[in-house]
């Protein structure tokens, strides 16, 4: 089997939105029936399975919204510094 074939590994990612410039990063939070809300804590964040969820997703949102996908690694990155 060629290693370069296999399927990708899921990569977790978070639905993000900058609101106003200057403001800190909010994440996506869906309440069990599905409700979006925003919060600033990212361990709080809805996660999903891949970059592509969290795109369909942030798509879906109202567009004064302006959310987007965001690596969760890349995320966890940025909350440390």
């Amino acid at each position: 089997m060629n290693p370069h074939h296999s399927a990708a590994a899921p990569h977790p990612a978070v639905v993000a939105r900058n609101p106003i410039a200057g403001d800190a990063e909010q994440y996506l939070t869906l309440s069990p029936q599905g409700a979006p809300s925003w919060t600033c804590d990212l361990k709080a964040a809805t996660p999903f399975t891949s970059m592509r969820e969290a795109t369909r997703m942030a798509l879906r949102l109202a567009s004064a919204d302006r959310a987007f996908g965001l690596p969760l690694r890349s995320a966890t990155t940025a909350a440390l510094h």
